[in-house]
């Protein structure tokens, strides 16, 4: 079995399927990496269980409280966070599975690495802007804030910008602006709207993790996401080599992926449509209203859930 990707979900599907007893080889992909990921408290209970490492990222740098100042002239709010700080390279440097070399060879591919999407999707991107911080600021605080143009994420040391680059959005800033001491480099500019391929699978093969879906940052762990994607997609590649229905396992896989991805569209919608009044606010729920609509068709074709997840395994529902 070959696992295309080097990511958190091809990371976790090919633990997993190694731990079932497949013979897993991981190709990997060159991309660049997010120099910071804010693992809420969800995802890292998740990467602890899933690879059996109860004190990972321990001692990373903890975000215990969150500022919000959302909508037109809204007044900042302070609200309680639990999540760590940690680099993509360094969750990756932790988890990546050292895989055996025999087992049962199953001649099914995981796409696990990004790729242009045949689905839907939004054209939103995103500035990751190295900062340091005034020392008034809180260092196990982070900031989000929405402005005419588009949105900012800061963290201690990372600035996200959304919608325009981060000069002009800190230009009209209040509250994110005002913790800032100083802006570095831009290091690296990314697409953000959500978005899902279609087909998410077939025959021989499955798409997983960023080359199934994309989630808004503005809404949503993409960590946790990724990792409850690739345990999915092993459950599914283990029944079906157990002699499963492929057709019926498949369509599974795809009805319950395109729900999870209807769920967060609607989250993301409520924050765009309250963000502000503005073009690009506009353009985002007229463009979340057309996906959930094609998510809508889709699932209407797929009917009730036929299986469901115990652990690891999925079961047939009777």
């Amino acid at each position: 079995m070959i696992i295309r990707g080097d990511g958190v979900a091809a990371y976790c599907c090919a633990y997993l399927l190694n731990q079932a007893g497949f013979r897993v080889e991981l190709e990997s992909v060159d991309r660049p990496r997010l120099p910071v990921i804010l693992l809420g408290d969800l995802a890292l209970a998740l990467v602890r269980d899933i690879f059996a490492q109860p004190e990972i990222f321990a001692d990373a740098p903890r975000i215990r409280k969150r500022i919000v100042a959302w909508g037109a002239d809204g007044a900042p709010v302070s609200l309680e966070h639990s999540a760590v700080l940690v680099s993509e390279r360094d969750v990756l440097s932790a988890i990546r599975p050292p895989l055996a070399t025999g087992g049962r060879e199953f001649d099914w591919t995981i796409l696990a690495a990004q790729r242009t999407p045949a689905g839907v999707g939004g054209s939103l991107t995103a500035t990751v802007v190295a900062v340091t911080l005034k020392p008034s600021a809180g260092p196990d605080t982070c900031w989000i804030e929405s402005l005419e143009q588009g949105w900012l994420f800061l963290t201690p040391g990372w600035l996200l910008s959304v919608g325009a680059p981060a000069e002009a959005l800190l230009a009209h800033s209040r509250v994110v602006s005002a913790q800032i001491g100083e802006i570095g480099p831009a290091r690296g500019t990314f697409p953000c709207s959500a978005r899902i391929a279609s087909p998410l699978g077939s025959h021989g093969w499955l798409a997983c993790g960023s080359a199934a879906m994309a989630f808004d940052p503005i809404c949503g762990d993409g960590t946790a996401t990724a990792i409850r994607e690739a345990i999915l997609a092993s459950a599914v590649i283990r029944a079906i080599a157990g002699g499963g229905n492929e057709e019926g396992l498949l369509a599974h896989y795809h009805a319950r992926m395109i729900g999870a991805f209807h769920r967060h569209l609607l989250h993301c919608r409520q924050f765009y449509s309250t963000g502000g009044t503005g073009s690009m606010w506009q353009a985002q729920v007229q463009g979340i209203d057309r996906q959930v609509a094609w998510c809508q068709d889709a699932l209407n074709g797929y009917g009730q859930f036929r299986y469901q997840l115990r652990g690891f395994e999925l079961e047939a529902v009777r």
